[in-house]
């Protein structure tokens, strides 16, 4: 599936209506490849605070070159501010003092981060000002352009080298489709991040079950767990099984059909993965359904299938896992909500109720995990698959444009970011909830 308008709009006669209409000219994002270097280009660091003498050392361990001299002329790729150090609302000035010199200096597709302290975590003044951060970077997200992109990091005290996991995947175009984000780090008190022996292949070793398995987002998904070292375990409905295995059998993975509904489905998903694979250090539910109806047309029937398969089943089949000791130490539990599920749709009552619940499975529980398990979530906004392709041609066409890069996401998008919630080095990356959106103009 590709996007039309973007490739209209590169046309000759495209690029002549852009300029005389005023319409939108979306960027071709760059996206990561096995194989490439996670950042092309240099970083400019600056700011004060917790992380300014760390933060070369750290870029350093992921292969990122980084400087903090700006020098006239020279080109960056990204930009990271440390501003733990602002502790009061006058200090945000020093967010202009930084930024303002070096934004026309920014390459294609760049990367901004600005690192904080959790807000409640402090008091009085500095709380203030670090809260303040949030609307300057989803701001200047929607101001940056070129295809690029800016996050807020919120770094708990004690907590600073688990940051690793974030900055590469936010530094890089792995983070393509994910702008104007708030992360948090340590804000749980969870453990330190483990080390990664291989940034290339950060799931080596690790099981990764993925519900939905058979196509779309949860193919994409299986397929980037598989490409940074993961072995997959793909699950379906019995109707999906020939296209389930197929891609299974791509990855050298395992497969297994079934209804996620199904009274017995927990504990048949719980003992397959004891029993062939010894536990699971990822969980990924991303199966999901929509039966998009107006209120008051919707059946009482639909409306509850809609919320058992999209919340119901995760929530149990996470519970049985849980009480028989089937996710392992350091495990991971993903969860897949929508923007739909934050700023609603007409005509989508149960599929919106089931992805908020969705956001509220991960705040329960984030909490209560035990044993440096953690749990987040990815919120995907317009997503292009086969099944948006089928949308009439207008609500297409707005779902795509109302966002700050004017275009729709691709599937891997979502799976990226699920693969760094899944990196053993996110240990401290908990209670998350993060969209993949492209920062859209409303509910974002």
């Amino acid at each position: 599936m590709s996007d039309k308008y973007q490739g209209f709009v590169s046309t000759p006669i495209g690029k002549i209506l852009v300029k005389n209409l005023g319409l939108p000219n979306p960027t071709k994002l760059e996206r990561y490849s096995a194989g490439d270097p996670l950042v092309r280009g240099t970083i400019l660091t600056g700011g004060r605070g917790r992380l300014a003498e760390s933060l070369a050392g750290l870029l350093d361990v992921l292969g990122i070159a980084s400087t903090d001299a700006q020098v006239e002329g020279d080109r960056y790729k990204g930009l990271v501010f440390d501003a733990t150090g602002l502790t009061s609302v006058d200090q945000l000035v020093e967010l202009q003092e930084f930024f303002t010199p070096v934004l026309r200096s920014l390459e294609t597709c760049p990367r901004v981060v600005v690192i904080g302290t959790p807000p409640e975590l402090v008091k009085g003044a500095e709380r203030v000002a670090q809260r303040a951060l949030e609307g300057f970077t989803r701001s200047l997200g929607k101001e940056i352009g070129k295809g690029g992109n800016v996050q807020l990091v919120y770094i708990a005290e004690g907590y600073e080298g688990s940051a690793l996991s974030t900055l590469g995947f936010l530094l890089s175009p792995k983070s393509a489709y994910v702008s104007g984000q708030v992360v948090r780090i340590g804000a749980h008190k969870e453990k330190k991040a483990a080390e990664v022996a291989d940034w290339t292949a950060p799931l080596d070793g690790k099981v990764a079950f993925v519900t939905g398995a058979s196509r779309g987002i949860g193919e994409q998904i299986a397929r980037v767990l598989h490409r940074d070292g993961a072995t997959v375990v793909g699950l379906d409905v019995p109707q999906a099984a020939d296209d389930l295995q197929r891609v299974m059998k791509e990855l050298d993975g395992d497969w297994l059909t079934l209804d996620i509904t199904a009274d017995d489905a927990p504990q048949r998903i719980a003992h397959h993965l004891k029993e062939k694979h010894g536990g699971v250090d990822i969980v990924v539910h991303n199966a999901g359904v929509t039966m998009d109806k107006k209120l008051a047309n919707q059946k009482p029937e639909r409306f509850a299938k809609v919320l058992q398969i999209n919340i119901e089943a995760p929530e149990k089949i996470t519970a049985e896992l849980l009480s028989q000791g089937v996710v392992n130490a350091n495990g991971r539990i993903i969860g897949v909500s929508s923007m739909a599920g934050i700023a609603g749709n007409v005509g989508q009552t149960s599929y919106a109720a089931s992805k908020a619940g969705v956001i509220g499975f991960v705040d329960s529980l984030a909490s209560d995990l035990k044993d440096g398990i953690t749990i987040n979530a990815v919120a995907p906004g317009f997503i292009i698959t086969q099944m948006t392709a089928a949308m009439p041609l207008g609500p297409r066409e707005v779902g795509q444009r109302l966002n700050a890069m004017s275009q729709g996401g691709l599937p891997v998008d979502v799976a990226e970011a699920i693969a760094w919630y899944a990196s053993a080095g996110s240990t401290a990356v908990n209670g998350n909830v993060v969209r993949v959106c492209g920062q859209m103009m409303l509910g974002a």
